[in-house]
């Protein structure tokens, strides 16, 4: 299965996603990403345009990966879910069972080297988790052999602007380093990608 074939059937209607728009927001970037970044569902900007984190949280995801000299066209970008929510709304747990099996696809693809998931609801399908992003953010963590680490969701930063010491801007350039840094000792992948998909059966 290639890319193209996942997004084929990510776009075929499923009675679990019926309250989510139509449009579909499956992924922007290239095939062998060794980064990759998860959100949680399209805003409005990103489901009229077909693409992920293109309004303002999008734009300042931009500032945040130049800032570490991070090019975006050499990541993966999504979101768990594929579609939008009505009103910006989280995503159901109905939704998020529906949607992961196509993430899982698409990691396995890809294979990145790191995850990078961004605010809550990824981060807690990923990790398994009831902890929050204010405790998780910018610690190191393994989901099947893959380096995984949890920030502030763009959003979240618009709406905390300060860049003082301790703040969640400052806080996200520490763990944006930190990724960097961690990514650039990254080899190539030398195989595929091995993962535990039990949380996932009866997907397809």
């Amino acid at each position: 299965m290639t890319l193209q074939d996942l997004e084929r059937l990510a776009g075929e209607p499923q009675d679990a996603l019926a309250d989510l728009s139509d449009n579909l927001v499956f992924g922007d970037g290239p095939d062998d990403a060794k980064l990759m970044i998860v959100g949680e569902a399209p805003g409005e900007d990103e489901d009229l345009s077909g693409r992920p984190f293109v309004g303002r949280a999008g734009q300042l995801l931009d500032r945040i990966l130049e800032s570490v000299d991070l090019d975006r066209g050499e990541i993966y970008v999504t979101n768990l879910v594929k579609r939008r929510p009505p009103g910006n709304r989280n995503p159901t747990q109905m939704e998020i069972d529906a949607s992961s099996g196509i993430l899982v696809e698409q990691v396995r693809l890809i294979q990145p080297r790191i995850i990078a998931t961004l605010g809550n609801v990824p981060t807690r399908w990923f990790l398994n988790v009831d902890e929050g992003i204010t405790r998780l953010h910018g610690t190191w963590h393994d989901w099947n052999g893959i380096r995984l680490m949890p920030l502030y969701h763009p959003a979240y930063l618009l709406r905390n602007p300060s860049r003082e010491r301790g703040k969640p801007k400052w806080q996200m350039w520490e763990a944006m380093k930190d990724l960097a840094a961690t990514l650039a000792t990254m080899p190539d992948v030398t195989g595929p990608v091995a993962i535990d998909t039990s949380r996932q059966e009866g997907l397809f």
